[in-house]
């Protein structure tokens, strides 16, 4: 069978560190599966995702008053979709069937199983962010919805239609505590809708 190099790559020598390593490699082939559902057929990786909600951090972050700790939100998005590793792309319509709670604790659990190997610092930055109550996990998860709505601009300005269904959920990311977010999501929607993509 021919597979893609990184299916050989995990072996039973391996660390735990190099293994969980091995296995987060994945982001770059699982899909993000909202896309999918959209019908869109070349949805961008989880991998991708994360690096343009770190990028979001990094250039949108500096512009924050009173300021951030840039480097620690760059870090917390990185780290926020990494339990996809083991989980996948959960899409809404799926985690609104489960209990409540369950993704969350599915989530925890993968992501202390994934960073255990590389010790407390790591898995408390993953849970700072599911937790978000600091200004720079409230600020790492508006750019982890960010993201999707600058995603849709792309996929919309590519000639995709029909993307309804992402509307409300781009239109109502609650910016207020960051100027710079809303007025860079409000740009987006309105770029947005100018394609006629949300009809």
């Amino acid at each position: 069978m021919n597979l893609p190099p990184e299916y050989h790559m995990r072996s039973d020598d391996d660390s735990p560190a190099l293994a969980a390593l091995l296995e987060m490699l994945a982001l770059e082939r699982l899909p993000r599966t909202g896309w999918l559902q959209a019908g869109l057929p070349q949805a961008e990786s989880i991998a991708a995702h994360s690096h343009g909600v770190a990028t979001l951090a990094l250039t949108l972050g500096t512009q924050v008053e009173p300021p951030l700790d840039v480097d620690r939100v760059v870090t917390l998005c990185v780290a926020h979709d990494l339990p996809e590793a083991r989980l996948g792309d959960l899409p809404r319509t799926a985690a609104d069937l489960l209990p409540p709670g369950a993704k969350r604790s599915a989530e925890e659990a993968a992501g202390d199983a994934l960073l255990e190997p590389f010790g407390p610092q790591s898995r408390a930055r993953l849970e700072e962010y599911l937790i978000g109550e600091t200004r720079e996990a409230r600020f790492a998860r508006v750019c982890d919805r960010l993201q999707l709505a600058l995603r849709l601009l792309a996929y919309a300005r590519a000639g995709a239609r029909g993307l309804g269904r992402f509307r409300r959920g781009v239109e109502g990311l609650d910016c207020s505590e960051f100027d710079v977010a809303r007025e860079m999501r409000d740009e987006v929607v309105a770029a947005i809708v100018a394609t006629g993509a949300f009809e």
